[in-house]
């Protein structure tokens, strides 16, 4: 009963809160649907950007995997804070200055039409097959484990999972749908520090417990009873350095990595959004550093838990290593905490999975709808459209869901393996067109269209024996090659101009630059300490 009131309570609290805040809000406009009137603020936007990038997979995916491979899986959270520097020193002052509502709008103005509407199709088909799905599946794993709805229904687990899909499903759409950016963003921020407490919780319980009150002893214990585990560095020789059996080489940190790292916090939709609804530079630089703290410090929550269950647990959740966190959690949590964490799990999973789906409902209204469909479209009209692709996304991510079952190396790591099929061709795209003003809109093109295929021609089909980040990075190289070979037969006609739209405050705010070598010298010392380790 405890677990029902207090699973009630923080979600109508969320809930009530974040209807509250939006009453003022015009949602029928573009920028009032889209991006949040422009009026988001620092706070606000790292809340949501962490809460957008931290779901399910992450609690169960990339604990999962620490469990069985120790630490080492800590370089996708703790590299995110270098990318975030890069984003709030360079992207998005030209991000804000040109006054973009999405990416694929620079494309266009530096490209083409063309590359605008691919990379904008690219980035919907990238939602539906691979985040959405697996958002949600993971979501129901936890929830399905925790609150045993299988059980208390009478139904096989399988059927509890397909149920549970729906229900949250359905429950993110309509946050999308009727409340836009602004509703997304604010319900972010108070499930965001949910999820840091609750988080935070788990470990802090877990090594009480072990330490018979004494935190510091338990993490001892935890330590002494697998010290490799707390190691940053890949340490596979039984199948080679870079091989693509290996969960994460240290070595892909200087290959597709920071590529892929960079795509993702300074050029994905998704994230970048909620930057680009900052009310000035200021407060956009405030958000993205913010979340370079964060992201420092959540390795606490999605990354110590699996190795403390590898101590509970030894290695007999190996053959399913998604299921070490929600057995971990049942474990350590009072009983009356359980409706609060599996809250703030739905709250993660609901943010994620709303801000997607807002993201491809901007993406779809005016940059292909817009564009293709209806040039002289009113911005209720946009609206009306946004608020159909968000269903209509919905209910493909929910079919698609209960497919990503049973992903051999763990559901995070097929994540980012199923990424690569769009990131990394994207990010060439777009840093051509900032970096490389001599390719082409032509080369921009084929660039795009060759990085599809040799990835998947590489990593999927051949399936060579080279780690798929490693196969990012070469990518990422040959596409920036056919990029200028195509360039060089195809000229750029007409040089790209960056035009200041006026519509924003774009005084950078003065400590970002302190804030940020802070930020990279902190990432350099983890791996400093912790890669020592022997």
């Amino acid at each position: 009963m405890l677990t029902l009131f207090s699973f009630l309570a923080f979600t109508g609290f969320v809930a009530i809160y974040s209807t509250w805040m939006l009453r003022k809000q015009n949602l029928q406009t573009q920028d009032g649907y889209f991006l949040g009137g422009r009026s988001l603020t620092g706070v606000v936007i790292a809340g949501s950007m962490l809460l957008t990038n931290i779901s399910t997979e992450h609690l169960v995916g990339m604990n999962g995997s620490a469990y069985k491979n120790g630490a080492i899986i800590i370089a996708w959270e703790v590299t995110s804070a270098i990318a975030l520097v890069i984003g709030a020193l360079y992207f998005i002052p030209k991000y804000l200055r040109m006054g973009l509502t999405t990416i694929p709008e620079f494309l266009e103005k530096r490209f083409d039409k063309m590359t605008q509407a691919l990379i904008s199709m690219l980035l919907i088909i990238s939602f539906v097959v691979t985040l959405l799905p697996i958002v949600l599946y993971t979501g129901a794993i936890n929830i399905e484990s925790i609150f045993g709805i299988s059980e208390t229904l009478g139904i096989s687990q399988s059927e509890g999972i397909w149920l549970t899909v729906v229900v949250v499903g359905v429950i993110g759409a309509v946050y999308a749908i009727f409340g836009g950016l602004k509703m997304v963003v604010y319900t972010d921020t108070i499930n965001g520090f949910g999820l840091l407490i609750a988080g935070l919780l788990v470990p802090i319980f877990a090594l009480w417990d072990i330490g018979d009150g004494n935190i510091i002893t338990g993490l001892t214990k935890v330590f002494n009873n697998a010290p490799e585990k707390f190691n940053v560095i890949s340490k596979e020789p039984s199948i080679g350095p870079g091989s693509r059996d290996s969960i994460l080489p240290f070595e892909v940190l200087f290959t597709g990595l920071i590529i892929n790292q960079l795509y993702f916090w300074t050029m994905h939709q998704s994230i970048v959004q909620r930057a680009l609804g900052a009310v000035s530079l200021k407060e956009a630089q405030k958000g993205l550093l913010f979340t370079g703290i964060l992201k420092i410090l959540i390795p606490l929550v999605i990354v110590l838990p699996g190795i403390i269950g590898f101590y509970y647990f030894g290695d007999t959740l190996f053959d399913s290593q998604d299921s070490v966190y929600p057995e971990l959690v049942k474990r350590v949590l009072p009983t009356w905490m359980t409706g609060f964490f599996v809250a703030v799990i739905m709250g993660a999973i609901l943010s994620t999975f709303n801000s997607a789906l807002n993201s491809a409902a901007t993406i779809f209204s005016l940059d292909i709808f817009k564009v293709y469909f209806n040039k002289t479209a009113k911005e209720g009209q946009l609206v009306k459209v946004g608020k159909w692709t968000s269903a209509i996304l919905a209910l493909a991510a929910i079919l698609v869901a209960p497919f990503v079952a049973n992903a051999p190396a763990g559901l995070y790591q097929l994540l980012q393996q199923l990424n690569g099929i769009f990131f990394i061709p994207m990010a060439t795209v777009i840093i051509a067109g900032f970096f490389f003003p001599k390719v082409s809109a032509a080369g921009a093109k084929a660039g795009l269209v060759f990085g599809l295929g040799f990835y998947i021609l590489m990593d999927l089909i051949i399936q060579v024996n080279i780690h798929f980040v490693h196969i990012w990075g070469i990518e990422f190289i040959l596409n920036l090659i056919v990029m200028h070979l195509v360039s060089a037969q195809y000229p750029v006609k007409t040089p790209f101009v960056m035009v200041d739209s006026g519509k924003l405050n774009i005084i950078p705010w003065k400590y970002a630059t302190t804030l940020g070598w802070i930020l990279i010298a902190i990432t350099v010392i983890i791996y400093v300490i912790l890669g020592s380790i022997a």
